[in-house]
């Protein structure tokens, strides 16, 4: 399987290079979107992409995107590639990897929900007993499930910086409370439905990070990503156990493994074992083949 690390495409503008995804321009109302193959890792880009990832990314995207367009509108758009890109080499490079959307204002808010206590929110309770003002039951383990999913959103940091988790009211105030709680209840409506369906096929959807923006007419979409390895915690519910770090599907495998070294989680990225490569190349497949059939 090929790998993209960047994309360079002929006669498009160049709008933003991000840790995963280059963005260009069509016109004033669409942009193409590329997900390479790049990896992000503790906000730092590591030097080697993992193959078929960008691809990976963007069909599961898309698929949820398309199965929750009953709850909330998106940003895709049905234009062909190929009246876009339409150098053919080019165009063949991509793969999978490209989408054409619509261009909407994003919300400056990382709209994170959590059915089960791990990553930052499990530092954040061993501390206060919270994550981002919510009380959490006492004594909770590591990879607990939760009673219920709770909205915890966090900052969206410049490239380089970390997001912080910060309480609601710091997005109302970042929004407006009416905004702000269309956000908060649309996220936690979209975990939920997406969770009971994940469970069905074998994975659990620990936690996951949306981001939406509007449309000319202030209407939310979601945009970016949604409900992918990238964005999202997910679990072998056969290998579930509260008390111990499940193993997953998603890049926690490498951020396992970058645990081990010696490495100040400032760039560059340390270099990584192609056992690894091959490793994380596979768990991502097998996330797309259990949530979509293919």
């Amino acid at each position: 399987m090929t790998a993209l690390y960047q994309s360079d495409l002929s006669g498009l503008e160049l709008l933003n290079r991000g840790k995963v995804r280059d963005i260009y321009a069509v016109d004033d109302e669409t942009m193409l979107i590329v997900t390479t193959d790049r990896l992000s890792a503790f906000d730092v880009i590591l030097p080697q992409p993992i193959p078929g990832k960008g691809e990976v990314l963007t069909r599961v995207s898309s698929f949820w995107f398309r199965r929750m367009e009953k709850l909330i509108p998106n940003h895709l758009t049905d234009i062909p590639l190929e009246s876009v890109v339409t150098n053919d080499d080019e165009r063949a490079q991509l793969g999978d990897r490209a989408i054409i959307v619509r261009r909407l204002e994003p919300l400056p808010v990382e709209a994170i929900v959590r059915g089960y206590i791990i990553g930052s929110g499990w530092k954040d309770y061993q501390k206060t007993g919270q994550v981002c003002g919510i009380d959490l039951p006492a004594n909770l383990q590591l990879a607990d499930k939760l009673p219920e999913a709770i909205y915890t959103p966090s900052t969206k940091a410049a490239m380089g910086a970390h997001d912080e988790n910060v309480d609601f009211q710091h997005t109302v105030n970042l929004l407006w409370r009416e905004m702000a709680e269309q956000v908060r209840d649309a996220s936690l409506q979209i975990y939920r439905e997406a969770a009971e369906y994940a469970l069905e096929k074998g994975i659990i959807i620990a936690d996951t990070k949306f981001e939406f923006g509007l449309d000319r007419d202030g209407r939310l979409h979601i945009i970016d990503e949604a409900l992918t390895p990238d964005s999202s915690r997910f679990w072998p519910a056969d290998q579930y156990q509260p008390g111990i770090s499940p193993p997953s599907f998603d890049k926690q495998f490498v951020r396992d493994y970058l645990e081990t070294l010696d490495w100040d989680k400032t760039p560059p990225g340390p270099e990584l074992p192609q056992e690894i490569i091959d490793k994380t190349a596979e768990k991502y497949r097998e996330a797309e083949q259990r949530l979509t059939g293919k």
